[in-house]
């Protein structure tokens, strides 16, 4: 609802830029602080390890059955997944568009 409304209610108080959802405030203000609560124990990077790794190997071991588009993690093909289906479970209520999953 919030992309119609275009609220943006979770701001920044370091820089002012503002979010939709407060886990993307959250996640900016590393940016600020230089927190990186994930370290990769072979090559000190900050993330999740098994992520971090793909990440150099262009692994990507999820694939789609419909199209054969492969991904990083399992839920983002779960995500995708959804586009596949006529099933559209989430109307707005502010334009016409109906879609198959509540958030993007």
């Amino acid at each position: 609802m919030r992309i119609h409304t275009g609220e943006k209610p979770h701001q920044c108080s370091q820089c002012a830029k503002a979010f939709s959802l407060n886990n993307n405030l959250v996640i900016h203000q590393r940016t600020h602080t230089g927190e990186r609560p994930y370290q990769c124990s072979q090559f000190g990077k900050s993330t999740k390890l098994k992520l971090h790794m793909r990440v150099h190997t262009g692994e990507k071991p999820y694939k789609c059955s419909q199209c054969d588009k492969p991904f990083l993690e399992s839920s983002a093909l779960m995500r995708h997944l959804t586009t596949h289906t006529s099933e559209k479970s989430y109307h707005s209520s502010l334009c016409e568009k109906s879609l198959g999953r509540k958030s993007f």
